[in-house]
C-alpha cells in the first residue's frame, strides 16, 4: 500500500531561537569598535577642504550608538578608536617633512582626550535627555585638549569644520564651544530619536516624553542657529579699509625652505613692488595698508642691513604702512617670531611677538628625551620664546589685531585682539613646511569661524599656502592658489561692536563644563542609590 505525502503534511521549519538570531548579527565586540572608527572617519570627512560639514551630525549619531549604555572602560576604549579614526587622517600633515613618528605620537596623545570625553559620554548615556549631557561632555574634552599639555592643541575642534554649515551663526553667540556643542547635540539627538522610534516599533508603545526630548535635541540647535543669523552682520560700522595681502611664495617646499631665507624675503618684496606698479598704472586700487605673512623675512632686519634695505625699498614703493613677519635674533636669550609695523618713512615703529609659540615646531620641550625618537628636533637649534603683549597695530587709522598662524586655533589669542580694540583681524601664517597638505585649508576654515565669532573681517597672508580675505560674515572674497605669488586686494568693512561671544569670553565653555559635571554627578548619585537599595 502506497501513501502520498502532500505539502500540508511537511512540517514547517521551526523559527530560529532568539539566541541564534542574535548570533546571526554582527557581534557587538566587532560592531561597536567599527562604528567608533567610522564615526571618527566621518568627522574627518566633515572638515575642509571638503564641503561636507553635515557629516559631523551622523558621525555623532553613530558615536552615540557605540557609546550609549557602555561601561566606562568600554567608553574609553571606543572613544580612543574614534579619536584615531578622526585624528590620524586629519593631522597627517604634521608628518609631512619629519616622518611618521611625530605624527603618530601626536595622534596617539591627542586621541586620549577624545577617549576621556567618550568615557564621560558613556557615563551620562543612561540619563533622561542624555544627548544634552553627552554633547557637553564632548566640549569638556575639547576644552582640556586646548589647554594641556604644553599649552594645548585645539586643532580639530568640531567648530572648525563648520565654516560652511548651518550652525555657523552660533559662533557669534557662544564662540567655538557653543558651535561644537550644537553639532554634537544634534548628532546624539538624532541617534536617540531613531532609538526611541525603533523601541516603539518593537513594543508598540510610544514613549512620548523621550521622543520629544530627542526631537528637541535635533530641532533646538537648528532653530537656535537660525535665530542667531541676525548677529552675523557684514555691514560697515566704522567705514571701510582697502587691504592688501602679499603671498610671495618660497623657493622650495619643506623644512629646508629656510636655507634660502633671502629668496623668501626677495619674493615678498618683489611682489609688493609689483603691486605698487599696478597701483600706479591704475590696474589695482591703492591699499590703506599691506600685510605680509609670518616668516616673510627670516633675516633679522635689525641685524642685517641688506634685509632692512630690501624691506625699506618695498614699503617705500607701495607708500603705506606694511606689516612684516620676521625672525628676531637677539644676542642672548630666545628667538622671537615677530610682526613689525613698518612705516614708509620711519621704518619699524611697533612690534608684536607671537605669544603662543608652537611646541616641537618653534621650541622643543624635553629636547634630550625627544631626540631619542627623532633627530629632526636638532633642526630647531635655538628655541623661540613667547611674547607677552596683545598685538594690535594702528595702521593708517585702522586698529588691526594680530594672531600669528598657530594662535588662530586658540580662542583667547584672537579674542584678546578684539577686546583691545581691533576692528579687523590679521592671521599671518607660514605653511611652507606642510607642503600641499590640507593644513592650509583647515587653518583657513578657522579664520572664517573667527570672522563670524567676533564679527570682524579677517585677512590671512600666507607665504605659500592659501592666502585669503574674509568678510565678517565668513565669506571669502579673495583667495590665492597654493605656491603661487599673489597680491590680494579688497575693500572690507570695519566693525567695532562686540558679539555676545566676544563679551562672554570663556563663560559659555564654563557653563557647558558645569552641565557635564551635573550630568556626571547625577549618574554617580543614581548609581549609589541603586547600590544601597540592592539587597
Amino acid at each position: 500500500m502506497s501513501t502520498t505525502m502532500t505539502t500540508a503534511d511537511v512540517p514547517s521549519p521551526a523559527p530560529a531561537p532568539a539566541s541564534a538570531r542574535r548570533r546571526a548579527r554582527l557581534p557587538g565586540w566587532v560592531a561597536r569598535p567599527g562604528a567608533a572608527v567610522l564615526s571618527g572617519a566621518l568627522l574627518f570627512l566633515s572638515f575642509p577642504p571638503r564641503p561636507l560639514w553635515w557629516l559631523a551630525v551622523p558621525a555623532f549619531a553613530l558615536l552615540g550608538w557605540a557609546l550609549r549604555g557602555r561601561r566606562l572602560r568600554a567608553g574609553f576604549g571606543l572613544g580612543y578608536l574614534a579619536g584615531l579614526g578622526f585624528l590620524l587622517p586629519l593631522l597627517v600633515w604634521t608628518g609631512e617633512e619629519v616622518g611618521a613618528g611625530p605624527w603618530l605620537a601626536l595622534v596617539a596623545a591627542e586621541s586620549l582626550f577624545v577617549a576621556g570625553a567618550c568615557l564621560l559620554v558613556a557615563a551620562v548615556s543612561r540619563l533622561p535627555a542624555w544627548p544634552v549631557f553627552a554633547a557637553a561632555a564632548w566640549i569638556v574634552g575639547e576644552a582640556v585638549r586646548a589647554r594641556v599639555p604644553f599649552g594645548g592643541f585645539p586643532w580639530g575642534k568640531i567648530a572648525f569644520g563648520q565654516a560652511d554649515g548651518v550652525f555657523l551663526p552660533l559662533a557669534a553667540v557662544g564662540g567655538t564651544p557653543l558651535l561644537g556643542f550644537a553639532v554634537a547635540l544634534c548628532g546624539f539627538g538624532l541617534y536617540e530619536a531613531v532609538r526611541v522610534l525603533r523601541a516603539h516599533r518593537a513594543t508598540g508603545v510610544l514613549p512620548r516624553g523621550p521622543l520629544a526630548a530627542a526631537a528637541l535635541s535635533v530641532l533646538v540647535p537648528v532653530a537656535a542657529a537660525s535665530a542667531a543669523q541676525p548677529l552675523v552682520s557684514d555691514a560697515a560700522e566704522d567705514g571701510t579699509a582697502t587691504v592688501a595681502a602679499i603671498q610671495g611664495n618660497v623657493p622650495r617646499l619643506g623644512l629646508d625652505f629656510n636655507d634660502q631665507r633671502r629668496a623668501v624675503l626677495d619674493n615678498h618684496a618683489r611682489r609688493t613692488e609689483q603691486l605698487a606698479t599696478d597701483v600706479a598704472a591704475g590696474r589695482t586700487p591703492k591699499p590703506d595698508f599691506v600685510l605680509w605673512p609670518e616668516n616673510s623675512s627670516d633675516l633679522d632686519p635689525y641685524r642685517n642691513d641688506d634685509a632692512r634695505l630690501v624691506i625699506d625699498d618695498a614699503v617705500r614703493a607701495i607708500g603705506v604702512p606694511t606689516v612684516i613677519g620676521a625672525v628676531i635674533t637677539p644676542e642672548t636669550g630666545n628667538l622671537r617670531n615677530t610682526l613689525m609695523q613698518w612705516d614708509p618713512e620711519a621704518g619699524p615703529v611697533a612690534t608684536y611677538d607671537k605669544r603662543h609659540v608652537q611646541p616641537f615646531g618653534e621650541y622643543i620641550p624635553m629636547r634630550s628625551f625627544v631626540r631619542i625618537f627623532n633627530k629632526n628636533v636638532d633642526r630647531v637649534s635655538r628655541d623661540f620664546g613667547p611674547g607677552s603683549e596683545v598685538g594690535v597695530f594702528d595702521l593708517a587709522g585702522t586698529k588691526v589685531g594680530l594672531a600669528t598662524c598657530y594662535e588662530a586655533a586658540f580662542d583667547w589669542a584672537v579674542r584678546d585682539t578684539v577686546t583691545h580694540g581691533a576692528r579687523l583681524i590679521s592671521v599671518p601664517s607660514n605653511n611652507a613646511t606642510f607642503g600641499r597638505s590640507e593644513m592650509t585649508y583647515q587653518q583657513l576654515a578657522m579664520s572664517r569661524v573667527r570672522a563670524v565669532e567676533h564679527s570682524r573681517a579677517v585677512v590671512v597672508p600666507v607665504t605659500s599656502g592659501v592666502s585669503a580675505i574674509i568678510r565678517p560674515d565668513g565669506t571669502v572674497v579673495r583667495e590665492s592658489r597654493m605656491f603661487t605669488p599673489d597680491a590680494l586686494v579688497a575693500e572690507v568693512p570695519l566693525r567695532s561692536s562686540l558679539t555676545p561671544a566676544t563679551r562672554m569670553g570663556t563663560l559659555p565653555e564654563a557653563v557647558l563644563a558645569a552641565l557635564a559635571a551635573a550630568g556626571l554627578g547625577w549618574t554617580v548619585t543614581a548609581a549609589v542609590r541603586r547600590r544601597r537599595s540592592t539587597p
